[in-house]
């Protein structure tokens, strides 16, 4: 039976991974009505306590007593990838609401594994495509469903960044294709979302991957073998809700020194969209959106005042997971379906294993 829709009481939400989960979602979380941070969860004692001394929540090394907590209704799990599936699927079996960072687990059966367990229980599951609640890119699909620029017939999509361009960068799970590591499920799993989102669903894909840094230093300083890539060159087409097909060419790099950030260039009948920042510090501040139609010249679009932010942090990542836990609430309190969810983390994950396929 489906779990009575949560409207009385705020939601208690547990954080799983004290990275991403701490530096980003706790202080979303904190700033949504609605939503109560009520515990923290992580493997290591030494690392949890820390984490519970600044927040004062109560901490869990142990995942089913976590679960077995009363005042957890829901749980953010933002550890790395390779245990998200096992602990994703022992969370809802425990009839707790989900909201999952990217990549949701490590291939697309284990994604469609997890959906069809919160579809039986009616659990509300998100996941953390934070893109689709910046104001700028909510602009640019907004202006495309509009017919802003006619037709599209081509996207061009670069995602060079140098976070890892360092050979020196120590070796951890991201050097490790096993375990969810490599620029496909940290860029690639938010390129194809957005391009499913504003153009279409992603078709076969075309696709050339790289290692360029084979060896990392581990903690102590021995140099361990990666594997997983940090480049991507993709050709893919899209198909359109429409029914057409659209063209587009994806570039991503973890190690691109100097590298000009993130581009995304959307080219129609009647003009042109070009969406980036050239920011390598931050993933969300910095953004421009662009228009050209026919022989006009380019103008800067600024997000209309229904898609802005009413707050922001230093850390520009905070504002859009803070509306995308939002929405997440809104899913568990009128029991509505939840976008982006697992049918996009599952059509993502898809993308991306195709890419990662032998050629």
């Amino acid at each position: 039976m489906a779990p009575s829709p949560i409207s009385q009481r705020p939601i208690g939400v547990a954080i799983a991974g004290l990275g991403f989960g701490e530096v980003v979602h706790l202080p979303a979380l904190q700033s949504v009505p609605g939503l109560e941070p009520v515990a923290l969860w992580h493997r290591s004692n030494d690392r949890l306590d820390l984490a519970c001394s600044h927040s004062g929540l109560k901490g869990y090394n142990c995942w089913d007593s976590l679960l077995e907590d009363s005042r957890v209704d829901a749980v953010i799990i933002a550890t790395p990838p390779a245990p998200r599936y096992e602990l994703a699927l022992r969370a809802l079996k425990a009839g707790k609401h989900l909201l999952l960072e990217k990549p949701v687990a490590l291939n697309a059966q284990e994604v469609a594994d997890l959906q069809r367990e919160a579809i039986g229980r009616g659990l509300s599951v998100a996941v953390d495509f934070e893109y689709r609640a910046v104001p700028l890119f909510q602009q640019a699909a907004r202006l495309l469903e509009q017919g802003a620029i006619g037709t599209p017939w081509l996207v061009k999509l670069d995602w060079l960044m140098s976070s890892r361009a360092n050979p020196q960068r120590a070796w951890n799970w991201y050097s490790q294709a096993s375990q969810g590591g490599g620029v496909l499920g940290a860029l690639g799993t938010h390129a194809f979302d957005i391009l499913a989102w504003f153009i279409g669903s992603v078709g076969e894909p075309q696709a050339m991957t790289r290692t360029a840094i084979e060896q990392r230093p581990d903690s102590k300083g021995s140099m361990q073998p990666v594997d997983a890539d940090d480049i991507a060159l993709i050709n893919v087409a899209l198909e359109t809700h429409q029914g057409g097909t659209v063209a587009a060419q994806i570039a991503l790099s973890s190690v691109a020194r100097n590298g000009r950030g993130c581009w995304i260039e959307i080219y129609g009948s009647e003009g042109s969209l070009v969406l980036g920042s050239e920011n390598q510090k931050d993933y969300v501040h910095g953004f421009s959106l662009t228009m050209q139609r026919g022989g006009e010249a380019p103008r800067n679009v600024q997000p209309d005042e229904d898609l802005r932010f009413a707050t922001t942090w230093s850390d520009g990542r905070v504002a859009p997971v803070a509306r995308l836990q939002s929405w997440w609430a809104n899913s568990i309190q009128k029991g509505h379906p939840m976008v982006p969810g697992l049918a996009e983390g599952l059509a993502s994950q898809q993308a991306c294993d195709k890419t990662l396929l032998p050629r």
